[in-house]
């Protein structure tokens, strides 16, 4: 089955659009390239009452409070359970707000949950030279060190676009089933793009809430940052793939970005090739030795932002240590204290 969108308007930002029985579509701007996150409101019951559980909130900005506030006077019924795929900001950031505003629980998995409140937390102090090595690490030039330090500096970190995280969470772990309105939700668990992602699927609708783990059109970031530079973020990601082609074919996805589209398989096994091309074009890039940096063409065509060479940076850096966990390739330590990678 190709993948093909649904023919469905796109919705304006906080507005609301219906794309299956009791599924409503809305969108809340970003300050991206990737400039819009979906979220989407499901039907429900809590406690006797009627409301929306709510899928993922937007980034924790005045704008999206303000589109979210206009939102809520036109539901017409209350948020009942807030419901977040994953930690990063776009996903969490206003979930305290309207956590705070309906007195509603709140679910996540138990590792996104507690990697969003030390990451929104900041460094409480501690210093940064890890950061520094490792973009030096990643083959960066002195001045782009320089510069990001110095950006660091004035920078607030990802606490500035989230929301206080409520202090009590309910976990949501792979098998469970998380009851919304009269149905039951199984939730999956994906990896690589964010530690413990979770996605649920309606076995009795087809109807798959992919967050970022499987997106149309484009490949979720995976990276290896700073905070952990052993990850093997691409293995885990291409390891937690295969389980979403035991659903049926004809699956509706509903994704974080893009429109929802059928064609699950067909997106899933295109997803793995895409990053088997660039394990393969790296395999061969480096029977001489290079730095992470130096691979970048390999892997992005296009011109990079200074925003995009962040991420850039730490999917290319997630593609050789994956040949590097395989034994494909070896990883030094040059004089300039830059990892050299080079095919076995």
């Amino acid at each position: 089955m190709q993948v093909t969108f649904i023919d469905t308007q796109i919705p304006k930002p906080g507005t609301l659009q219906e794309v299956a029985a009791g599924i409503f579509w809305l969108r809340m701007p970003l300050p991206f390239d990737l400039d819009h996150i979906n979220l989407y409101l499901l039907e429900d019951n809590q406690n006797g009452q009627d409301g929306f559980a709510l899928i993922d909130t937007g980034i924790g900005t005045p704008k999206t409070q303000e589109l979210w506030d206009v939102l809520l006077e036109t539901l017409g019924k209350p948020i009942t359970k807030v419901i977040v795929t994953h930690l990063h900001p776009d996903h969490i950031g206003m979930a305290g707000y309207l956590v705070e505003k309906f007195r509603v629980p709140f679910y996540m998995s138990q590792v996104e949950y507690f990697t969003a409140r030390a990451l929104s937390a900041g460094a409480r102090g501690a210093s940064d030279w890890q950061d520094d090595e490792y973009l030096v690490r990643c083959g960066m030039s002195e001045e782009y060190v320089s510069n990001a330090k110095e950006n660091r500096k004035s920078n607030k970190g990802v606490g500035q676009v989230i929301r206080p995280i409520p202090l009590q969470f309910y976990r949501l772990q792979a098998g469970d089933n998380l009851r919304i309105g009269q149905h039951e939700w199984q939730v999956y668990i994906g990896r690589g793009h964010s530690p413990e992602h979770v996605c649920l699927f309606n076995p009795v609708t087809n109807i798959l809430i992919s967050g970022d783990h499987v997106l149309p059109g484009i490949s979720p970031n995976i990276g290896v940052y700073s905070t952990e530079p052993d990850a093997n973020s691409l293995k885990l990601y291409l390891d937690t793939l295969p389980q979403f082609t035991q659903l049926p074919e004809d699956t509706l996805v509903l994704p974080s970005h893009r429109q929802p589209f059928h064609g699950l398989h067909t997106r899933v096994n295109d997803l793995i090739s895409h990053h088997h091309v660039h394990l393969d074009n790296l395999r061969e890039f480096c029977k001489q030795g290079k730095t992470i940096e130096q691979c970048l063409p390999v892997l992005f065509k296009r011109k990079l932002s200074a925003q995009n060479l962040f991420f850039a940076i730490a999917e290319a850096f997630s593609h050789l240590n994956y040949l590097y966990f395989a034994g494909e390739v070896s990883r030094e330590i040059n004089a300039e204290g830059q990892f050299i990678f080079t095919k076995k």
